[in-house]
């Protein structure tokens, strides 16, 4: 054979071992299939879960939600103490590194802390003002001193949008070069994002439990169609998809390549009302539009059984939730009298629905056939579901469905965030009641159990009354797997443990 023939030879064999070994990194990294794409990495600036679900596990948070959703642990900060007045909170912090290599020390997390607090563009300052000052004692030693005692504060340091960031990192690049490709501090580091398509992880080395990681790497793939993304996993080209219809349920479960995870949410579906378009400004058009949607017909149509009726916005089996909140009867005869008496007959309303989605689209026209019953004309606006969150924060609609999870186990944060302040129009409904606002403040003071329950009563009371959205239904996290893939949980606050999940 001539040295020709050998070179050829030995770029063929070192070809084929180069593919191998992209075959084996391959069977290391996970693809799961989802709905929208991310928005961002700057985790102060986003409230949406296709945000939250990713960079968990890209940032890691002072203190964490165990798997069960219901207790808090050790994160970054290794172990912490309160002081006896309730003022002090005094963390540890790991000895430890960002992606980079950069040591992650307590000036990194308090930075992080008081960044979302102050910043302009934070959504979730308003559950850190109780933050006097928040100082780097050493290197590893967090001392936080609030203005007052909060209850829901530790659970706040759990949040997702509270996750440590480089100091050095976000003043060198600035907020939107972090955002498109941030410094972590959880298990995975942001390879590449390719917008409207992928964002593709990588396993951070650097990362303090990175033994525990058994992944290479995670790719979250967009696939706007449920239905699309359901064959894909059954095809074999993802390993696993979010956000399955409700209808698929029981024939993926005959699929004997695939597992179906259904687990216990705190996942609340209701109707968004626009408070600041005209007659949907008045409490008593509201309340009709409340009483011309069945939404037992919606859980036993849509859901397929796998749904429960929603009576407030705090889900069923959370802390303080009032399971005899009021729940209107379905009366659309009595609804279009009350919406003749508010001078709101013949109401037209613009529907916003997100295309692709085949629960939304489902109960999108149900709700429209309910709600003409009562004289109103609901005229539906199928959008992109990237477009779709443009247009709610923008107010550009009517009415539309939407969900929420809990991020911590307090209801300080949902109820904050959607009914007691201003920065995002109380999550796009431009609800406002100075009461609630003011009850909502001092629920978060308040520190004796009985009172405080008895506030959120009062508060889900209020709600319900006003009308500040209108309770659908609760329901599980359905998630769908290849039988090759372990341990691919997802806890009642929505966090997916990736570093636990295994591909074989």
């Amino acid at each position: 054979m001539t040295n020709r023939w050998k070179s050829i030879g030995l770029a063929a064999m070192l070809a084929a071992l180069m593919l191998s070994a992209s075959y084996a990194e391959a069977a290391g990294v996970l693809t799961i299939g989802r709905r929208e794409d991310s928005t961002t990495f700057d985790p102060i600036k986003t409230a949406q879960n296709i945000d939250n679900w990713v960079f968990s596990n890209v940032y890691d948070v002072l203190i964490r939600v165990d798997k069960t959703g219901t207790k808090l642990e050790p994160g970054l900060a290794e172990s912490w103490t309160v002081s006896d007045d309730g003022l002090t909170y005094t963390l540890k912090i790991r000895d430890t590194k960002f992606s980079d290599g950069s040591p992650l020390t307590a000036e990194d997390a308090a930075f992080s802390l008081l960044r979302i607090r102050d910043d302009p563009a934070s959504l979730w300052s308003d559950s850190y003002k109780v933050i006097d000052t928040a100082v780097a004692t050493d290197a590893h030693t967090l001392t936080i001193k609030l203005k007052n005692p909060s209850a829901p504060f530790l659970s706040t340091l759990a949040l997702p949008n509270a996750s440590v960031i480089s100091k050095k990192g976000m003043e060198s690049l600035g907020a939107e070069a972090y955002g498109e490709k941030p410094i972590a501090s959880g298990a995975f580091v942001v390879d590449e994002w390719r917008r409207g398509d992928r964002v593709i992880l990588k396993k951070n080395p650097n990362f303090w439990e990175a033994d525990r990681v058994k992944l290479d790497g995670v790719e979250w793939i967009s696939v706007p169609d449920d239905n699309t993304r359901m064959l894909n996993v059954q095809a074999g080209e993802l390993d696993a998809a979010i956000f399955v219809p409700f209808s698929r349920v029981e024939e993926l479960k005959k699929d004997p390549n695939l597992n179906v995870d259904i687990n216990a949410s705190t996942r609340e579906d209701h109707l968004l009302i626009n408070h600041a378009h005209g007659a949907l400004g008045k409490k008593e058009v509201r309340q009709a539009l409340d009483l011309a949607i069945d939404k037992k017909a919606i859980v036993d149509t849509v859901t397929f059984g796998q749904g429960t009726v929603a009576n407030s916005y705090i889900p069923k089996g959370a802390l303080y939730y009032y399971a005899d909140n009021l729940q209107r009867p379905y009366d659309p005869a009595k609804a279009k009298e009350m919406l003749a008496a508010a001078g709101a007959s013949d109401l037209t309303l613009n529907y916003v629905v997100r295309a692709g989605d085949e629960v939304d689209e489902q109960t999108a026209v149900l709700v429209q056939q309910q709600l003409q019953k009562a004289g109103i004309t609901a005229n539906l606006q199928k959008v992109d579901p990237s477009q779709e969150w443009d247009m709610l924060v923008a107010g550009d609609y009517d009415i539309s469905v939407n969900y929420w999870t809990n991020d911590i186990l307090d209801p300080d944060q949902k109820t904050t965030f959607v009914l007691g302040h201003d920065s995002n129009n109380n999550y796009l409904t431009n609800y406002k009641n100075e009461a609630v606002k003011e009850l909502v403040a001092k629920a978060r003071l308040e520190l004796d159990p009985k009172k405080r329950e008895e506030m959120y009563v009062n508060l889900q009371r209020m709600a319900k009354d006003d009308v500040n959205w209108i309770d659908l239904y609760y329901s599980p996290y359905i998630n769908v797997s290849r039988k090759s893939i372990e341990n691919f949980h997802q806890n009642p606050l929505g966090r997916f443990f990736l570093e636990d999940t295994v591909k074989n």
